[in-house]
């Protein structure tokens, strides 16, 4: 048995409780599962089924742990897991399934096939066959945490210079993006990129709030690697830092994967470390407006305007009305894509695999049945409340020419407070081209 392979099982071994092994043994094979998945529904075919992935698993499980498989393996398809095994498991488990979880909530006996898919995840990780840029940008971001004085100096000058857009487009002087502020009430983590600091920086001014930047992001590649030591070293920056700044909660950028870690996981990895309140954005700018803390016009979004419940956010969080009232509050004309919330169709993006290159066209390929939905409601907005929603709905608008606008909720909420400058790219005749668009008042 070579070195990756036995890594690989011994990896399977450690991740052998109760629920892995009951979403192992409990499948009836019934394939109600298979009209649930985005994959199967854009192409259907019996590889795409979550029962038939997640049976290439269950083969290699029989093989170590049940007898009769290990004697007569043609009995039962059980499989001895080598190399090329390993690497048709790594292709499944990255490049066919997001992670949605919509198979496991429409499933009769609650068989949890993406938590099969993680632990194959784990195993390709350990076995060296995971994507390599996985790897790397994890690896680049516990680096990152190791020695943060490489860039803060760089980041610092960035949001100085953040700070003066964010001035002009509020028309107040004393605006601010406080970094390493003591004694925040709020440490909010961004993603990499302006888009997901200088929105929010507007709001939380204009709510008057005692909140500070962190000097990290909130992506965790650990976790798309299904990698728990890596993700924990990921996720211990934030922790940190928290602790460090004594803040009384942790409230994540519109990000599904990164707001599902630090809500759930994060608080069990660090039990008796981590006493924060976490929240997403979208939570803090329900709070907001229905507290009167920021001034928005009910008519301010005058044009037709959908809402993607991401995965991670609406069926593995909870969050479904939160962003629904806070478009409801701003928004004219709102369309309701079918199904939606906790039954929502996966944009197809999920689970690391924008970041692949390589499943590009696969990825694609199972955003039909989003883009289907999207056209069907014929609004020309769609909010997406995560990053890699987003990426994948604009790659989605370009091939199936969706003539769509994708946003965030943060930005359309800016836009509706009815500045004295919107923010980059958010003028209203840029957003609603073709559509009757009142002007700014």
């Amino acid at each position: 048995m070579t070195e990756t392979i036995e890594l690989a099982l011994k990896t399977l071994e450690a991740q052998l409780n109760q629920p892995l092994e009951t979403a192992l043994e409990a499948c009836a094979r019934c394939g109600i599962c298979a009209e649930a998945c985005h994959y199967y529904r854009a192409e259907p075919k019996v590889e795409h089924i979550p029962a038939y992935r997640a049976e290439q698993l269950r083969n290699v499980y029989r093989y170590e742990h049940d007898f009769i498989s290990r004697l007569f393996p043609v009995w039962t398809r059980a499989k001895k897991l080598d190399e090329t095994t390993l690497a048709n498991l790594t292709e499944i488990a990255f490049s066919q399934c997001t992670l949605c979880r919509r198979c496991t909530v429409n499933c009769p006996l609650g068989v949890d096939t993406p938590l099969m898919m993680r632990a194959i995840r784990a195993m390709a990780t350990a076995g060296g066959t995971a994507p390599e840029i996985l790897v790397m940008l994890a690896d680049a971001a516990i680096e990152k945490g190791n020695d943060p004085s490489f860039y803060k100096e760089m980041f610092l000058e960035q949001i100085a210079d953040m700070e003066k857009q964010l001035r002009d487009i509020t028309g107040d002087e004393n605006a601010t993006i406080p970094v390493e502020k003591q004694g925040a009430k709020i440490l909010y983590v961004p993603l990499a990129g302006a888009h997901t600091i200088l929105p929010p920086a507007v709001v939380f001014n204009a709510a008057k709030e005692d909140w500070t930047l962190s000097i990290f992001e909130a992506s965790n590649y650990g976790v798309f690697l299904a990698d728990v030591n890596r993700a924990k070293q990921v996720a211990k920056r934030i922790v940190d830092e928290a602790n460090r700044l004594g803040v009384e909660e942790i409230v994540i950028s519109e990000c599904g994967h990164a707001y599902s870690c630090y809500r759930w996981d994060v608080p069990n990895w660090f039990a008796g470390q981590f006493d924060f309140k976490v929240r997403s954005l979208i939570e803090v700018l329900a709070g907001y407006i229905s507290d009167g803390k920021i001034k928005v016009d009910p008519t301010g979004i005058p044009g037709s305007v959908t809402y993607h419940d991401s995965c991670n956010l609406a069926r593995n969080g909870g969050l479904l009305e939160e962003p629904r009232y806070v478009l409801k509050s701003i928004v004219r004309d709102f369309r309701e894509m079918t199904p939606n919330k906790a039954e929502a169709l996966c944009c197809g993006g999920g689970g690391g695999i924008v970041a692949l290159a390589e499943y590009a066209e696969r990825r694609i390929a199972a955003g039909k049945p989003k883009a289907d939905q999207i056209k069907s409601t014929g609004a020309r907005t769609v909010v997406a409340a995560c990053e890699n929603c987003r990426l994948q709905i604009g790659d989605l608008n370009e091939h199936y020419n969706l003539n769509i606008h994708v946003t965030a909720l943060t930005d359309l909420v800016v836009q509706a407070m009815r500045l004295p400058k919107p923010l980059p790219g958010m003028e209203a005749e840029h957003l609603f081209e073709g559509e009757q668009v009142e002007a700014p008042r």
